[in-house]
């Protein structure tokens, strides 16, 4: 066994990943406080080749060179739009026919692996605030929350962690 090379890859050029078929995966930010989460939350949605980022509220916004630093470039491929509210993201999204899931640790949520959905099904997934989580009304008009089983003390994972599990595992389903 041995290490591929950059070459080996089959990178896609941004024009490349602009032109291919996505994963029909909105992932929305709301209220994000770390440039470093938003970029890592960019380069994951380049990894799974997912349709777009809504950064929402005061969420950091490219182009700045903390979100850069982690994105490594992703924020020149993924798709992004910025709206003030995350509730009007939301509505957009509802409206446009897509599953609106928040993730968070609530009565009634969904756990992660036992979450059914269908290759087909265009889904929003809601990660909040650091300290907070996401917000009352957003979670009100979703269709659900989502929770990562958690079995150690601490029942809390970095947004970024969190991201690459939840989106893992909804792109698994889909390809």
């Amino acid at each position: 066994m041995r290490k591929l090379s950059m070459d080996e890859l089959n990178r896609k050029t941004v024009e490349e990943f602009r032109e291919a078929a996505k994963i029909p995966i909105i992932v929305v930010l709301d209220n994000i406080r770390s440039m470093h989460n938003v970029g890592s939350v960019f380069r994951t949605a380049d990894a799974f080749l997912l349709e777009a980022v809504y950064l929402c509220g005061y969420t950091p916004q490219p182009p700045h060179r903390d979100i850069h630093k982690t994105a490594l470039g992703a924020t020149e491929s993924v798709e992004w739009k910025y709206y003030p509210s995350t509730l009007d993201a939301v509505e957009s999204l509802k409206s446009a026919g897509y599953g609106i899931y928040a993730v968070e640790q609530a009565s009634g949520s969904y756990l992660l692996n036992q979450l059914e959905t269908t290759a087909e099904e265009k889904l929003a997934v809601v990660f909040g605030n650091e300290v907070s989580g996401v917000d009352a009304n957003v979670i009100a008009a979703s269709n659900g929350c989502i929770e990562i089983p958690q079995l150690g003390m601490k029942h809390s994972l970095n947004i970024s962690v969190a991201a690459g599990i939840v989106l893992w595992e909804l792109v698994r389903e889909k390809i």
